[in-house]
């Protein structure tokens, strides 16, 4: 039985993968030094797994290297990450000691580690780090160009670990990502902040005008991606993983009040309201999947149209998820500076 390591494992990404690789038969660890966005919710259906472990503990913490000496994974999946921009616009320092200095060490950490061990690195970062996209899709060629002190951080990161992979022949791969959505995903981010919404029958509060164009992935399709990348993927390169899918923030609001309604819940009286665009606030996102589709032969499997309404159903039925996260990290504004 293969053992892999989890980075950040008890947040929406990173628990949706654990769940996939302990149903396809590996030994997962998880780290996760315990932050507001990580949540033992997301972990309870596979706790008391046997192929389960949970230690707390910072990626910045040195003792990285002990736990990979001690259990010899075969892989680690880096989704150990501050990622809500809003939060690194109010305050851009744990973004870069989390993003920035906290990879440098998990770095230093594998370095070390695979020169003894066979082992891969999957970095999993962000489309953000290619900016404002007006036309066209990204390609991995594209240049980085960050418009948030999130962005800029995944992107630092990005470059840490192919500068790593340049110079000192770690075995690491690196993947960027569109939006996920999906079960578990903390409701700071927008299509869990809706549905929140919707099922207390509050406003729901869309940016500027509502036309901000996201390329949105089914979060199950995204960890299938990052499987077939650790098994397939070729070391040293990016690979793109989206859905070719891109929706308005106004088209995702309407998509979440037509299930709602279709599931008999009183939203009619549900209302949209648009508030101020948070600064520096990218028009749209769009990348170039064709190179993991090619080469690695991977495919998004789930339509939006049955994604969302998977996403809407399960907050539907865990009412209990949003109690177990403080409430004015739910409805509180950040970013307006």
């Amino acid at each position: 039985m293969k053992k892999v390591i989890v980075t950040g494992g008890l947040g929406f990404i990173g628990s949706n993968l654990i769940d996939l690789l302990l149903k396809k038969n590996f030994f997962v660890i998880n780290i996760d030094k315990i932050t507001y966005s990580s949540n033992f919710y997301n972990t309870r259906e596979f706790k008391r797994s046997k192929n389960y472990r949970f230690i707390k503990l910072d990626i910045k913490n040195k003792k990285i290297k002990e736990i990979l000496i001690k259990y010899k994974p075969s892989c680690i999946f880096n989704l150990a990450a501050e990622t809500h921009v809003d939060r690194s616009i109010d305050n851009p320092h744990n973004f870069i000691q989390s993003n920035i200095v906290g990879v440098y060490n998990l770095l230093e950490c594998f370095r070390k580690f695979s020169n003894k061990y066979k082992s891969k690195l999957i970095h999993i970062s962000t489309d953000e780090v290619y900016g404002d996209i007006l036309n066209g899709r990204t390609s991995e060629t594209y240049p980085y160009q960050p418009s948030s002190p999130y962005a800029a951080s995944k992107a630092a990161s990005d470059h840490l670990v192919s500068s790593y992979v340049r110079t000192y022949k770690i075995p690491a791969i690196i993947t960027n990502c569109s939006n996920n959505y999906g079960p578990k995903q903390h409701p700071e981010k927008l299509i869990p902040k809706l549905i929140y919404n919707i099922l207390n029958n509050k406003p729901l509060p869309i940016y500027g005008n509502g036309s901000n164009s996201r390329e949105w992935i089914y979060v199950k399709d995204h960890c299938e991606a990052l499987i077939k990348v650790f098994q397939k993927g070729k070391v040293g390169e990016f690979y793109n993983i989206g859905s070719n899918k891109n929706l308005n923030n106004l088209q995702v609001t309407k998509n979440l009040l037509k299930i709602s309604s279709q599931i008999n819940h009183p939203s009619n009286k549900v209302k949209i309201i648009f508030v101020k665009d948070r600064p520096g606030h990218d028009l749209r996102y769009a990348l170039n999947s064709n190179k993991i589709k090619k080469n690695l032969n991977w495919y998004p499997q789930t339509s939006f149209k049955e994604g969302i309404k998977l996403t809407f159903n399960w907050y539907n039925e865990n009412k209990n998820y949003y109690k177990s996260l403080s409430k004015k990290d739910i409805v509180k504004r950040l970013g307006k500076k």
